[in-house]
């Protein structure tokens, strides 16, 4: 089997198309390669069914598919800097990023695609990572490296997500002065590495500030739409957490589509997930709070799943979003209280904000985003709001919290009560690990607490 012209013709013209991933059109080229599949014509790229494997690396380099600007064949495991200049991996790995993302596969030599394989023992994943961390800027958290291999041979592949951080300059000596650093700015051009120009880097710049602009207003969209869901819904003066997760390459519309199933899978999993990340959590969060009938029973909502119980609030006033372009929104009533509990707030009392609370809201927000990536397969970074408002107007607010661990939460002498608060904001890498996970809603809870003087 050989790749025909059509498919090869297909992934050229497909590889630019707008809102497709770059690594699993080259994922798909590998997996047709490995299938027998090949296209004539240019529809949708389909989503690949499963994760890249050996046999789909070994079938493309049989079947002699060239180097591009998504895909870089290497032969040898990547090499410490030479003459103290240039580092040819984070060149590499920046190029790539800089330009559409792609696949770097070490053991297959470049020009006759020949599979030699790689040493296992020679791979260390953590000098590659230090190395992009010393000599990449800004930094590039989203890298995959993995092994693949069939008992005989083993390839090192490195999964370079497009930047929405780019350009990434790489550092290095400078050729007279090893003292003097110099920078460059890499991109792929087809199959091989150049550098930018000014006007490129201006450029490419310009294009960095405007994606950061259109993901804060759609970030700002989805608080405003769930402020205002909420304020329609308030009788009573209440305080309220809402966050808002966004993926920095969200799936295109019509891209991905989940299933009730599916969503009351990434809800089930995530509030596992928080009990694991959260090991003391001593209020229930959001998930728990909103009671088993809600969080099991999403409702269809524009391209989302929703869980809301705000027309029947026998628990605690919760909203869930699960969106179809991996966005997730949720809110809690911070002042909630059961009927026959104690008396409601009047319109000119203090709203408290119990920082337990907070915190469990944190990590129920944390755990929900990481599932719902997991789920959906985004190689993106997230990047998270979260803030505590008051929907009727502004009220001063009182923070809670004990210095005794366990003990009850009381708002000590030394507390600020602002009317208003600002967001905080962090970042979660793709499949980020639980400490990753925990010390963003750790980041979150302290960034909104602190602004009590807490």
């Amino acid at each position: 089997m050989f790749l025909t012209a059509g498919f090869l013709l297909w992934l050229i013209t497909a590889r630019h198309r707008e809102g497709e991933s770059v690594s699993d059109r080259v994922r798909y080229a590998l997996y047709a390669a490995a299938h027998g599949t090949h296209m004539d014509k240019t529809p949708r790229t389909p989503r690949i069914p499963g994760p890249l494997t050996f046999d789909m690396v070994r079938q493309a380099a049989a079947d002699n598919l060239e180097e591009s600007d998504d895909l870089d064949w290497k032969e040898m495991l990547p090499q410490p800097p030479r003459d103290g200049r240039w580092n040819e991996f984070a060149k590499d790995v920046a190029a790539m990023a800089n330009t559409r993302g792609g696949l770097i596969i070490f053991g297959v030599q470049d020009k006759t695609t020949v599979l030699t394989g790689i040493d296992p023992d020679g791979v260390n994943r953590q000098q590659y990572a230090q190395w992009i961390r010393n000599h990449v800027q800004p930094y590039l958290p989203d890298l995959d490296i993995f092994e693949l291999t069939d008992g005989m041979k083993t390839v090192l592949v490195v999964d370079v997500p497009a930047s929405e951080m780019a350009p990434h300059f790489v550092y290095g000596g400078a050729a007279r002065d090893k003292e003097q650093q110099a920078a460059v700015v890499p991109y792929r051009d087809n199959d091989h590495t150049a550098w930018m120009a000014e006007h490129q880097i201006e450029r490419a710049y310009r294009d960095r500030f405007a994606r950061v602009g259109r993901a804060e207003e759609e970030i700002q969209r989805h608080i405003d739409f769930t402020t205002q869901t909420v304020t329609a819904h308030v009788h009573v003066p209440s305080a309220w957490f809402i966050a808002v997760s966004r993926p920095q390459r969200p799936l295109p519309r019509g891209a991905s589509t989940m299933s009730r199933d599916q969503a009351r899978e990434v809800l089930e999993a995530a509030k596992t997930r928080a009990r694991v990340l959260h090991a003391r959590e001593l209020v229930p969060g959001p998930l728990v709070g909103m009671g088993p009938d809600t969080r099991l029973n999403p409702r269809p909502g524009l391209r989302r799943w929703v869980c809301n119980n705000l027309q029947s609030p026998m628990n605690r006033e919760i909203i869930t979003e699960l969106h179809y372009d991996g966005t997730v929104v949720m809110a809690a009533n911070l002042s909630f209280i059961r009927a026959g509990g104690e008396e409601l707030p009047g319109q000119d009392d203090v709203l408290q904000v119990s920082e337990r609370l907070v915190t469990a809201c944190c990590y129920d927000f944390i755990a929900t985003a990481q599932e719902h990536q997991r789920k959906l397969r985004l190689d993106s970074t997230l990047q998270l709001t979260s803030l505590i408002i008051s929907p009727d107007g502004p009220r001063a607010m009182a923070p809670l919290t004990s210095t005794w661990g366990d003990g009850a939460e009381t708002e000590p002498p030394y507390t600020r009560r602002p009317h208003h608060l600002q967001p905080a904001h962090t970042v979660l890498s793709p499949a980020a690990a639980d400490d990753e996970g925990r010390s963003s809603a750790d980041e979150l809870c302290a960034d909104l607490m602190s602004q009590f003087g807490l």
